[in-house]
């Protein structure tokens, strides 16, 4: 097995590098709030105008159609390049490498064509519905249920270290919609609309 990068690798790598020189931002993140998010789409839309968004992403969806090896080359290339902040430090994090996976291996063409670009371009935020208060590493225990009310999903319960949920426009959800078999089963992935009515963000502060 050669495990050695191919000439092609090699100078994707050399490419990153120079870009990320060029064009990582220098200024301070800011910790918080709206300003945040500006900053973090503001780099999201210069990834994607400089070709460096949704690198093993389908062309189709704004992506570059590259592969995994490539992929990890880029991640390399930006933790290298000591940036101001890290990479998963982004509300922009959940999108690119939870929502938008999950979206092109599972959702539907209405789905993929809606969210996909949006995310790449830097025009929506993301975050993550998973850890409940007695839920978090074993997601079989999830309380939160979901019903089928007419053509609507309604959608009962508590989520909690959901980062990025008071600047997030869409939330992956795990919800409970089935109880009649193993608690392992009966978890659907949905997307939640964070403008709907009915959803309460409150703040945990802590020390970082």
């Amino acid at each position: 097995m050669n495990l050695d990068f191919t000439e092609e690798e090699k100078e994707f790598r050399e490419e990153a590098r120079t870009w990320l020189a060029e064009n990582l931002p220098t200024e301070e993140r800011p910790p918080n709030g709206q300003p945040m998010r500006e900053f973090d789409l503001a780099w999201q839309r210069t990834l994607y105008d400089g070709g460096w968004a949704g690198i093993n992403w389908p062309v189709e969806y704004g992506g570059r159609g590259l592969n995994d090896i490539q992929q990890m080359i880029w991640y390399e290339e930006f933790a290298r390049a000591e940036p101001p902040f890290t990479l998963n430090n982004s509300c922009t994090f959940v999108g690119n490498n939870h929502g938008g996976p999950t979206l092109i291996v599972s959702g539907t063409d209405e789905q993929k064509s809606f969210h996909l670009p949006k995310i790449l371009k830097g025009e929506s935020v993301w975050c993550q519905g998973f850890s409940e208060p007695n839920a978090g590493s074993d997601l079989a225990s999830l309380g939160c249920k979901a019903v089928i009310d007419g053509d609507e999903l309604v959608v009962n319960g508590q989520k909690i270290w959901t980062s990025y949920a008071h600047v997030a426009d869409f939330q992956e959800l795990l919800v409970r919609t089935d109880n009649t078999g193993s608690k392992h089963k009966g978890i659907s992935w949905v997307i939640c609309d964070m403008t709907l009515p009915g959803i309460e963000i409150r703040e945990i502060t802590t020390m970082s």
